[in-house]
Parts: structure tokens; sequence; C-alpha cells
């Protein structure tokens, strides 16, 4: 049973996801907080496996509560819920270590696939998000899109053809444990695989190393196998 925080100021936005969650029998929703400060609080107390919050939250945000989290309850991913043109905020949240961005006008399925995933180890950036997150980064001063695919392009090829493939299969949102069964090798050569490639591409997190991955375009299409 994955445990589940959900934090976010309109009670209608909360309703909403808990609604979704409560579709799957293995999702239990334990504690609902409206603000980043009682999010927090929450998490020490009911130590759920995934806090969903939103960015923006008055007192404590989204970015500042996930920052939180994950130094005091590590054991819990964060998966953060937001809107387009939050752009900035989602760069932020990267750094502060969530796992998993989500746009809350996406189809409910993809609430319920993000949740699982960075339950079971893994980052999950909504296709939009990632997108979005690319897009935002070649116009702000960091050099156009195509230099930015041929710096990402340029990363990715420093890492061995093993590494290259288990990035490709992260930026899809896959687990470790998945990834090894997609490769027929034991979980623990995919946790060295992930850990040196984030060292390679100088990234401290999965979601970061995912963005380098859509960057660089070597995730497959959602349906590819």
């Amino acid at each position: 049973m994955i445990r589940v925080l959900i934090a976010d100021d309109e009670p209608m936005i909360r309703a909403g996801v808990r609604a979704v969650l409560a579709s799957d029998p293995g999702i239990e929703v334990v504690a609902e907080a409206g603000d980043g400060r009682e999010a927090v609080e929450l998490t020490r107390r009911h130590r759920p496996g995934v806090a969903v919050l939103d960015i923006r939250m008055p007192g404590m945000n989204g970015i500042d509560a996930a920052a939180e989290i994950r130094s005091t309850s590590p054991g819990t991913g964060v998966v953060m819920l937001t809107t387009f043109g939050e752009d900035d905020y989602i760069l932020r949240a990267l750094g502060g270590g969530a796992a998993g961005f989500l746009i809350k006008s996406g189809e409910p399925e993809e609430l319920i696939t993000g949740i699982r995933a960075v339950a079971d180890g893994a980052a999950y950036l909504s296709p939009k998000v990632a997108a979005r997150v690319v897009a935002h980064l070649a116009a702000t001063g960091a050099g156009a899109l195509a230099g930015r695919r041929a710096v990402a392009r340029a990363r990715v090829d420093s890492l061995t053809a093993r590494e290259r493939e288990v990035l490709a299969f992260l930026g899809s949102g896959l687990s470790n444990g998945q990834i090894a069964r997609r490769l027929h090798v034991v979980e623990g050569t995919v946790k060295a695989h992930v850990s040196s490639l984030l060292g390679r591409l100088g990234v401290d997190n999965r979601a970061a190393a995912a963005v380098v991955a859509h960057e660089a375009g070597i995730v497959p299409p959602p349906n590819q196998p």
C-alpha cells in the first residue's frame, strides 16, 4: 500500500486529487495539508511514502516544503503539482530534490502513474512538464534550443552505451526494478549505473537527469515499448 499526503491550499484541488487516488486500491491518502508548513509537520507524523505538493502555497511554498521533507523525512518521495507558467518554480523544485512533476490539468491516470513511479524510487516528469522545462531553459539566456540540445547530447555521449540506455529509461519514468527487467540485469547493477551517470552528467538527482535525457532527445515516445 502506498501511503500518500496531499498538500494544496485549495480544498477543491485536494478533493479532486483524493478522488482520483481513491480509484486505485493500492494507494491510501493518510493526511491532507493546506500549506507547506503543515505538509512538513504531517509528513513527520505520518511518514507517507509520497507527498504530493502544490508548488504555490501560502506561508511555506511547495518548493521549500519539498526541500525540508527531503531533509527531515528522506523516506518520503515528493511529487510537485504545477500549472503552466510556473517554469521557474519547476526549475527550483528540481534543485530541491523533488522526484515527480505533474500538470494539474493532466490526465487522472498520469497522477497515479507518477505517484507509483516515485514510490518505487523512480523520477517522473509529465511529458508536458518535460517539454516546458526544456523550452524554458532554451528561452532564458541559457542558449538557443538547438544549442542546449547539442550540449545535452555531448553530455550523454560521455556515458557508456549501457548508461545511455539506463538514462533513456529513467527519463521515461521507470524505476530501477523496471529498468533491470527491461535490460535483464539485477537491480543492483542498475543502481550502480544510475549513480555513475548522475556523476558523469553533473546532476544531483534522477529528475534532473531526466531533464537532460529529454533535452538530448533520447527518451522514447510514451507508448513505445
